[in-house]
């Protein structure tokens, strides 16, 4: 492993602890050149499937940008980033659940847009503003009033 401050590859595992989740492994590390401290996890590689985007180019799913994606939506709202990082988690689940070698880009963003909706509304609303392409205040209406029913639905079947 490659010290992120001197670039040196001499380093030794000062300390090793499985995720609450048993799914990674956090190490602290220690640099025998220049002896800072750093951090790293590691995780089992999953075969995660290709995602096509529109214009048919083929990419490897991001979790990254996923979650570049979900902060960006969450900004300035109250959503902590353990609450975030278990959405990327979900959303990567259901990527390698699926079971194809491909999935399309669409796939992914609705499926972005309904962890958010169960996270926050108006992070809800800023994503898909920007995923859906509004080209006007109807569209985003219209999307709105959509969010709407789909609350007042929530909350009658809670009130049963």
């Amino acid at each position: 492993m490659k010290c992120p401050y001197c670039a040196s590859l001499s380093n030794r595992v000062v300390d090793s602890r499985l995720s609450k989740e048993g799914d990674e492994i956090r190490r602290r590390r220690v640099c025998d050149d220049c002896n800072r401290r750093f951090t790293t996890y590691e995780r089992v590689a999953e075969a995660l499937p290709l995602v096509v985007k529109q214009d048919g180019r083929r990419e490897p799913f991001d979790r990254d940008k996923i979650m570049i994606g979900l902060r960006k939506a969450c900004e300035k709202r109250p959503v902590s980033m353990d609450i975030l990082e278990k959405a990327v988690e979900r959303i990567e689940s259901w990527a390698q659940e699926r079971g194809g070698k491909e999935i399309p880009a669409s796939a992914v963003g609705e499926r972005v847009m309904e962890e958010l909706q169960g996270l926050d509304e108006v992070a809800y609303v800023r994503f898909a503003s920007v995923y859906r392409q509004f080209k006007d205040i109807n569209q985003f209406m219209k999307e709105l009033k959509g969010l709407l029913e789909r609350r007042e639905r929530k909350d009658v079947h809670r009130d049963r």
